[in-house]
């Protein structure tokens, strides 16, 4: 093999290792704010009350399949390389009613047939889903429980509007930055699901406090 033909696959070659670190570096990553299956035990959905989640919104900005985080004052990067599996509002809908039907041992029953026991429709508007990398993840919601099936003493169905603001502190890595938003989505079904409990304590009460932070 002539001297020129050995440089030229030598080089062939290292382009080629290089193309494939560059595919491998380049590569997507996907995250879920959904717990792992095996943390998430089934709901026996014993209670004699049911709840029902609706679509979550999501402000435009950062409604985005990509990863979001603060890199200055006002400026925002979206992480190509970053996604989540699903849409952002899918998630965070679904990462609320798991954590709630474990938390209160009920069946989520959006999208079918209510049962013949009181439901509490939950509405979300996510005011802020953002952080810095190595920092902290701030999760900012205003949230309405209305109970259906049953009438306060006015004869309209109570109805309970509260906020919920988590900022998670977080290690290094996307992992973490995921991790964190993963325990504010948590922090906001806490909320959720005690103002749930405290209405069911309290069945005739209108007035129920919002939960402390």
């Amino acid at each position: 093999m002539s001297r020129f033909h050995y440089r030229a696959g030598v080089a062939a070659a290292l382009a080629a290792g290089l193309l494939l670190a560059g595919c491998a570096h380049d590569r997507t990553h996907f995250y879920t704010l959904l717990p792992p299956p095996h943390q998430t035990a089934s709901s026996a959905g014993g209670g004699d009350y049911a709840i029902d989640v609706q679509r979550v919104n999501i402000p435009p900005q950062v409604d985005q399949p990509e990863l979001i985080v603060r890199q200055g004052s006002g400026e925002l990067a979206l992480v190509e390389t970053r996604r989540w599996i699903g849409p952002l509002a899918d998630e965070v809908r679904g990462a609320l009613s798991s954590a709630l039907t474990q938390q209160l041992g009920v069946q989520d029953v959006s999208g079918v047939a209510p049962p013949d026991a009181p439901v509490y429709r939950v509405l979300v508007d996510v005011r802020r889903f953002e952080g810095w990398l190595a920092h902290d993840v701030t999760v900012d919601a205003v949230w309405t429980v209305t109970e259906l099936g049953a009438k306060a003493a006015d004869g309209k169905p109570r109805s309970w509007t509260c906020s919920t603001m988590s900022k998670q502190a977080v290690a290094p890595g996307y992992a973490a930055y995921v991790s964190g938003a993963q325990q504010g989505v948590t922090a906001v079904a806490t909320q959720i699901g005690a103002l749930i409990r405290a209405a069911q304590q309290a069945p005739s009460a209108s007035a129920i406090a919002c939960p402390a932070a």
